[in-house]
């Protein structure tokens, strides 16, 4: 069996997604995702023009080798752009595989260890009312997690996932469109004097059964990190999400000692050298990777199974990549509790567990 062609498809609503088609001779085909945002050309250039050539006449059976192959090719290795080319490849192998033979991947990996898979909704308002609004329609739809965000008082812009206009929080997807980050203003010391109550309150309102997430987007310091997590501990939040920059592992150190509100991170990585301390060192309780940022289900297979010697659950990070996350943790054979996928797609369903 081999590879005779393969063909990268960019664009798609609101953003543009990037999607490789793997071919081969015997008429199986398979999908994979590479969308990078903000900068989704760079991944499909450099699919197009420097590893496709290279697949031509490749066995795609071989999906351990070929990886290597690609990552050890390349003498400048990991970072966002090539991981997610390297990701997308290794999904249409795996979608090959799993197609010859006519078995969803999970079966592959060793079988079903759950029946499903709990996701979360983002929810999120221009003010605290107008994220309650958002909370109670994702309620009601049956989601038992919602992440929240909200505008904070006196802050001169609105932050990301953030929408400026009131009544807009439902089903808000961030604008990835064009070449220019957003700039705006940040106000660490209001944040961290409201958010806290703003907290106490959707917890007050919606009960003790809702699992509460929030993500702090990178923004504190370890020592701000710290006092913030201690702050909101009386809101039992379900995880608190990249409270300090990712690329600092050992930031989390500090709130560690001061806290013990589970931490959520890794949205951002690439590979497992940039979370393999973080885990081994049980400085977080949820891994955040992406299926796509992360170069794919082989090497995120080998995240989820060192998470599971170390107590870390996953909470996989999407879209679109869901699919190919949602066998892996299906097959994963950690159950410390809940496995979390963010339903970042308006009208995605859910599973509880």
């Amino acid at each position: 069996m081999k590879i005779i062609d393969a063909k990268v498809f960019v664009g798609g609503p609101g953003k543009n997604y990037v999607t490789l088609k793997i071919m081969t001779d015997q008429g199986v085909y398979g999908l994979g995702d590479a969308t990078l945002n903000n900068r989704e050309t760079l991944p499909a250039a450099y699919l197009q023009d420097y590893l496709i050539p290279n697949l031509i006449g490749m066995d795609p059976r071989n999906s351990e080798d070929i990886w290597q192959f690609l990552y050890r090719g390349a003498y400048f290795r990991r970072g966002p752009i090539a991981m997610a080319a390297f990701g997308a490849i290794d999904m249409a192998l795996w979608d090959i595989k799993g197609k010859l033979a006519n078995m969803p991947l999970y079966q592959l990996f060793g079988g079903k260890s759950r029946e499903g898979a709990m996701v979360y909704a983002h929810a999120t308002g221009s003010d605290l009312e107008d994220l309650m609004d958002s909370i109670a329609h994702y309620v009601e739809q049956g989601y038992r997690a919602v992440r929240v965000q909200c505008g904070i008082p006196g802050m001169p812009s609105a932050s990301y996932a953030v929408p400026e206009e009131k009544g807009k929080g439902k089903h808000y997807i961030s604008d990835f469109s064009g070449v220019r980050p957003k700039v705006e203003i940040w106000d660490t010391g209001r944040y961290m004097r409201y958010m806290p109550g703003a907290l106490a309150e959707i917890r007050a309102r919606f009960g003790p059964d809702l699992h509460i997430l929030h993500d702090v987007h990178h923004r504190l310091t370890p020592r701000e990190a710290a006092e913030f997590a201690k702050s909101v501990e009386p809101a039992g939040l379900f995880w608190l999400e990249d409270p300090t920059p990712a690329e600092d592992q050992d930031a989390l150190r500090l709130l560690r000692q001061h806290s013990t509100v589970p931490v959520a991170i890794g949205e951002v990585f690439n590979s497992i050298y940039e979370c393999n301390k973080l885990i081994e060192n049980e400085l977080i309780d949820f891994i955040r990777v992406a299926v796509t940022y992360a170069g794919g289900i082989t090497p995120v297979k080998r995240i989820v199974d060192l998470a599971g010697l170390h107590h870390v659950r996953t909470g996989f990070h999407g879209a679109p990549s869901h699919s190919p996350a949602l066998h892996g943790g299906a097959g994963a054979s950690e159950r410390l509790g809940t496995q979390l996928w963010h339903s970042g797609v308006p009208g995605a369903g859910h599973a509880g567990m």
